[in-house]
């Protein structure tokens, strides 16, 4: 039990008990070094692919509370297993793929969304010494890559060859290059109060503050942002389902279809660990282990974005445009020079 609370010292102890493998049949230590991080990747998808059922299941039953109803009952103890019997479906399910595509960029853009989603999980720090990657650029390194998913989402409305997919892929990239810009500015007050754009320097800061008492706007405007940026309600425009298709992935089935679905719920899984990490003072907090503050903060955040999905209506593409270029955008300027004069007052 006291090794949950000291993750940097169980990780130095499977890495030395591997190495002691390693050296006792006579295996030169640089194949360890070589999979260490194919181990780590490995757990990383495996770690999506369970959550992501798991969140598809507590999306269900979040909405059916909301609407007075119960949910999936049936397939598992209320409904639990029912994730893994609609999985076993989509792969089963044929891939069909229209005779007009553009059949390279139809078969990539799934990868494309998919991946973008995973790469931002190298720089997540999960708990002292649980990060696969410390990078002392580390919220750059995750704004771009999950920006890139956006060319995912045009490449598969553009070469499914149908206008109406084509019209959701345009409304998406619309919608993430508008909201991009709030998301990032909401974000630049805590890199001045920690000075770093290290995510585990970020965390120890709020050692004994989090920073979301000294930053409540910017982690405002950030969980708006963010829930525009993934694309749920009541800003999911490119799913138009006044027109009765799916928007950019209508012509797409069976696991490509499960690849876009998979990336989204990674994807909320993502911005959610971020705000943690950024306002919420990631795995710091009294008695449990880091690791469970790290995920008891993510999931409330996560059940905060299904909340809103099932409270609010979906607003007009207009009115998303303006919502983003005319009050997020100026809010985010106005939090920055706040940030500044308590910065220059303060410290």
């Amino acid at each position: 039990m006291e090794l949950l609370y000291d993750t940097k010292k169980l990780i130095d102890n499977i890495y030395n008990a591997l190495q002691g493998l390693f050296v006792q049949y006579h295996v030169p230590v640089f194949f360890l070094h070589l999979l260490i991080p194919i181990i780590c990747i490995g757990l990383i998808l495996a770690f999506i692919s369970v959550n992501a059922m798991f969140l598809i299941w507590l999306e269900r039953k979040v909405s059916a509370h909301i609407q007075v109803r119960l949910g999936p009952m049936r397939v598992g103890w209320h409904g639990i297993l029912q994730p893994i019997a609609d999985g076993i479906k989509l792969i089963l399910k044929e891939g069909i793929t229209p005779k007009a595509a553009d059949k390279w960029i139809y078969f990539i853009s799934p990868i494309i969304v998919f991946t973008t989603a995973v790469m931002a999980y190298v720089v997540i720090p999960w708990a002292p010494g649980a990060t696969m990657r410390d990078l002392n650029m580390g919220i750059l390194y995750l704004f771009a890559a999950t920006s890139m998913g956006v060319l995912g989402i045009m490449m598969a409305g553009w070469s499914s060859n149908n206008k109406y997919t084509l019209l959701g892929g345009l409304r998406s990239s619309a919608q993430i290059l508008s909201y991009e810009l709030p998301m990032t500015l909401s974000v630049v007050g805590v890199i001045m109060l920690a000075q770093t754009l290290s995510m585990t320097q970020i965390v120890e800061h709020q050692s004994r503050l989090w920073y979301i008492l000294l930053q409540p706007l910017g982690f405002i405007l950030y969980i708006i942002s963010a829930t525009a940026e993934v694309n749920r309600a009541p800003f999911d425009l490119p799913e138009a389902e006044s027109e009765l298709v799916a928007g950019f992935h209508t012509e797409y089935s069976g696991i490509r279809f499960a690849m876009f679905f998979l990336g989204e719920y990674t994807n909320m899984f993502t911005i959610s660990a971020i705000a943690t990490v950024l306002f919420l003072g990631g795995w710091n907090g009294p008695v449990l282990p880091p690791i469970i503050w790290f995920f008891l903060k993510t999931y409330s955040v996560i059940f905060l974005l299904m909340w809103a999905r099932w409270t609010f209506p979906r607003i007009r593409v207009d009115q998303l445009m303006s919502f983003s270029w005319k009050f997020l955008t100026p809010l985010a300027f106005l939090n920055i020079g706040l940030t500044g004069v308590f910065v220059v007052i303060f410290t």
